[in-house]
């Protein structure tokens, strides 16, 4: 009885890879994602299902990967499919809820009062159940579920030199993020060391050295040795840097920039900014005594964080026709 995990790479894969130990799926488990080297190395030692790319809002990614998740169900004997987004989910939950098999989509941590493209079309076909990670969005199909951010605890400690720090951009294609480089370089600390994850953001001129993307075993491995960690308000990265004891600078990329396709990341800064678990700027606003301020204080987590409850309850299998309106409902939402 097979469990699928499916999530895009980045943050989102980050999310349910962080919820897996809570959600009570067992052992047989099936990831469903992206190949990058992020997700080769977050995944090593798990059985696997590589998907094509699935950019948001691409409807022609998410035809081809609908055709290919199909073998998924030829392979395994699936009983319960967990997605956290986003357009892969497209791809494969309304095929599971049409062969009757259990289906959960849980709404990225993103998205604060109000459900994402993928999501609207998960809670828009029946059967899927549709849960939040925001109190705010426990409304209508929409259940919360826990918070990620309320695992964490920040405490200050002594005051501590900047030797060494990681910046990162994320990953996703077509919105660069040089703002915040031309803002940060001339605030290094002299002799610093720096991981530089700079994605598709044009780095001539600035004198560093970007990469593209960095694995993500070497990426934890980096933060947990940084005194500082500076990133876009990105779901995963933040993760990544509150799990590895890190305060982070939280900088949202900003639509009206060109760094993103809207202003969510807004969210999220400003969501653990109240919480006192980041330090929330603007990239024109970022100044050097924010990356001393950073170093000074560490993050602990939960030891033993309680169960989440996701399955269990039967939901009557979708025939004939009300399926095919289903899917074709979901699929006229995400086109909107």
């Amino acid at each position: 009885m097979t469990t699928l995990l499916v999530a895009n790479d980045g943050g989102h894969l980050m999310q349910l890879h962080t919820l897996r130990p809570r959600l009570g799926v067992g052992t047989d488990v099936v990831w469903v994602t992206v190949r990058t080297p992020q997700t080769e190395s977050m995944l090593a030692g798990e059985q696997v299902h590589w998907m094509e790319p699935c950019p948001p809002r691409d409807l022609r990614a998410v035809a081809r990967n609908t055709v290919a998740a199909r073998k998924l169900f030829r392979l395994h004997d699936v009983h319960l499919v967990v997605s956290t987004g986003a357009a892969l989910a497209l791809a494969v939950l309304p095929q599971a809820r049409m062969r009757g098999i259990e289906t959960v989509y849980i709404e990225s941590a993103t998205r604060r009062d109000e459900p994402s493209l993928s999501g609207r079309a998960m809670a828009a076909m029946p059967g899927i159940k549709t849960f939040s990670q925001s109190s705010d969005l426990d409304k209508g199909a929409w259940h919360y579920l826990a918070s990620p951010w309320e695992l964490y605890d920040v405490a200050p400690t002594d005051p501590r030199p900047v030797r060494s720090m990681v910046v990162s951009l994320g990953t996703q294609e077509d919105y660069g993020f040089r703002r915040l480089l031309e803002r940060l370089v001339p605030l290094v600390p002299a002799g610093a060391q720096v991981l530089w994850q700079t994605g598709c953001t044009d780095t001539s001129g600035l004198g560093i050295d970007g990469r593209a993307k960095v694995p993500s075993e070497e990426m934890r491995q980096a933060i947990s040795e940084a005194d500082v960690v500076v990133a876009h308000a990105g779901t995963g990265i933040a993760l990544m840097a509150l799990e590895n004891g890190k305060f982070p600078i939280l900088v949202p990329r900003r639509a009206k920039h060109g760094e993103h396709v809207d202003d969510h990341q807004l969210t999220i800064a400003l969501d653990l900014a109240l919480r006192d678990l980041c330090i929330s700027r603007d990239a024109d606003s970022l100044k050097g005594r924010d990356l001393a301020s950073a170093a000074a204080h560490r993050v602990s987590k939960v030891v033993d964080p309680p169960p989440l409850h996701i399955s269990g309850v039967r939901i009557p299998r979708q025939r004939g026709a009300a399926a095919v309106a289903a899917a074709a409902t979901a699929a006229t939402v995400v086109h909107g």
